[in-house]
């Protein structure tokens, strides 16, 4: 077995994940055995959404219809943006960032 040695010179590009912290307002902990704040670890909010959906299935299903879009009444929030705002679902994600999801509040 040969094994090929990298020279010094060689640069790598890493593909870098982030550890963010996700806030989860009423009703949504309900769907997560209780927890309102989770960690997750990825690149962009699409990344945790992705993540969300093989670990707390039953949350992913109330963020996210059929189709994997998230559903009209939520917002996702990276700090205090919205990523309506930023790059969508693409937006990249920071180590410490927040993300709060948030439902549309409505009344009469």
């Amino acid at each position: 077995m040969f094994l090929r040695r990298r020279s010094p010179d060689t640069v790598r590009q890493v593909e870098t994940f982030a550890t963010v912290t996700i806030y989860l307002p009423q009703p949504l902990p309900q769907y997560c055995a209780g927890r309102t704040e989770l960690s997750v670890t990825a690149r962009t909010v699409q990344g945790m959404l992705d993540y969300l959906e093989q670990t707390e299935l039953a949350l992913y299903r109330n963020l996210c219809d059929e189709t994997g879009a998230v559903r009209r009444h939520l917002n996702i929030f990276v700090n205090t943006d919205n990523v309506r705002d930023l790059d969508g679902l693409n937006t990249a994600l920071k180590p410490g960032d927040v993300i709060t999801i948030v439902p549309a509040v409505s009344g009469g």
